[in-house]
């Protein structure tokens, strides 16, 4: 097809996730390839992907590896489900996943994708606990603005109200604590360091539902609605001793940061605390195949071990594909051999400075994350925090922002589901350079918004 007929029939028939199908088809962007931490449209035109397409292509563009591996499967063994079978890919990765994964988190139930993931692991929870005898066990627990999924029980786990609205009534027993917005928070904000009040909210929020009813609370080890929340120090370690108070599962969403993303494998080992649950996706395959998978301790899979005991009566078809397993081994393979994790954590403070050399941006209010996952909050007054209001942050972001950045060849998210935020996350293979062009580049976007609304 021209790009023409590509672009009008893209506004004709394909309905884009999280898309206004009544824009123009002019705006429509037709990504054709990509090579490395670039791709390029149908046009030619080359961009600078620093979101790694959505947080996933941790690897980079076009790697022949993974490509050949896809295809020697499909050859072999295209499709066979792991409902009472297996397939040698799917007992590879998972004793892969075991052996990388911390502490005793050694069973891997897979899914098809991060909300598949979240799911599974609020299922588990419940059937859990029924099956040990606490059938009350059934609540769940996460933060404002998080984003864990857009599936029914995900969705309700998920804390934006945005998203959340259109769908309701959600699953039954989700509860929203604090997050770890120090540079808003409410609770500690004044103060030059966090008093862990924000952790101290999820056992409040246990103690008024009744720990009896109370099973599991889902973090991500860096939020990413919000813009890139890094805990405070000591935050998970007093999260994981209120968990083990109250006998409730601690679940690490790691759809976004496992693989790599924060310079470890998996985000909990960043922040040095072990839990019950993992859930990936995303970077587990590069996005060369959609995998993902819930990662669970020895302790919480015991009442499904023995024979005489129960089955957890959940499943999904193309859970554990036999070309997304292949292709996930593959992918571990380069994250391994190329030594991904420390290429993030050798060239994070090259990034850092990158962004923070934009500091002196009167629209620039706070510039968070850690690894290659950061985000840039903008404000209206730099030394009040004056945030835009509604129409202010559409008009600045989705009327600016992302257009122009695009332009000038980069690729980022540009973001208000709560503050006005950029985000970036490169590939793993990113360095200086890409660093450097995403500091001109946002240096002349942001100038030239500072102008546009009269900064």
């Amino acid at each position: 097809m021209s790009h023409q007929e590509l672009t009008e029939n893209a506004h004709r028939h394909l309905w884009g996730h999280f898309t206004n199908i009544g824009e123009s088809p002019e705006h429509t962007r037709v990504i054709d390839h990509g090579e490395g931490c670039y791709v390029w449209d149908d046009q030619g035109n080359r961009y600078l992907d620093g979101l790694a397409g959505l947080f996933v292509s941790q690897v980079g563009h076009g790697r022949r590896e993974l490509a050949e591996a896809a295809a020697a499967q499909a050859e072999k063994l295209a499709y066979f489900p792991i409902w009472t079978y297996a397939h040698p890919r799917a007992v590879e990765l998972a004793t892969r996943l075991a052996g990388l994964a911390p502490g005793d988190l050694n069973r891997v139930f897979f899914t098809t994708g991060g909300s598949d993931a979240v799911e599974s692991a609020w299922k588990l929870a419940r059937q859990y606990f029924k099956a040990t005898g606490k059938p009350g066990k059934h609540k769940v627990v996460s933060r404002h603005l998080a984003y864990h999924g857009t599936s029914f029980g995900a969705l309700s786990i998920t804390g934006l109200a945005g998203i959340r609205t259109p769908f309701e009534p959600l699953v039954p027993g989700a509860r929203k604590v604090a997050n770890t917005n120090h540079y808003r928070c409410h609770l500690c904000g004044h103060l030059e360091a966090c008093n862990l009040m924000c952790a101290d909210d999820i056992e409040q929020m246990i103690l008024r539902e009744g720990p009896e009813s109370v099973a599991a609370v889902f973090l991500e080890p860096v939020q990413n609605s919000g813009g890139c929340f890094v805990p405070p120090d000591g935050y998970f370690r007093r999260v994981r001793e209120i968990c083990d108070r109250y006998d409730v599962l601690l679940v690490s969403d790691e759809v976004i940061c496992a693989f790599g993303r924060l310079g470890h494998m998996f985000g909990c080992d960043r922040f040095g605390y072990i839990p019950d649950m993992i859930t990936v996706a995303k970077g587990l395959t590069s996005g060369y195949s959609p995998v993902g998978a819930l990662i669970v301790s020895d302790r919480l899979a015991e009442p499904f071990a023995d024979a005489a005991g129960e089955d957890f009566l959940h499943g999904i078809t193309f859970a554990g594909h036999p070309v997304g397993c292949a292709v996930a081994l593959a992918n571990l393979d380069v994250l391994e051999r190329e030594n991904l994790c420390r290429n993030v954590l050798d060239n994070e403070a090259a990034f850092r400075s990158a962004l923070d050399d934009l500091s002196d941006l009167p629209i620039v209010g706070e510039i968070r994350g850690v690894g290659y996952f950061y985000g840039i909050e903008l404000v209206k007054n730099q030394a009040t925090k004056e945030t835009f209001d509604r129409d202010e942050a559409h008009d600045l972001l989705r009327g600016f922002l992302s257009l122009r950045l695009l332009e000038l060849g980069l690729i980022c998210r540009a973001d208000d589901r709560g503050e006005p935020v950029i985000q970036l996350s490169p590939p793993l293979i990113a360095g200086p350079a890409e660093f450097d062009f995403i500091n001109r580049t946002l240096r002349t976007v942001l100038t030239e918004a500072m102008s546009r609304i009269g900064s």
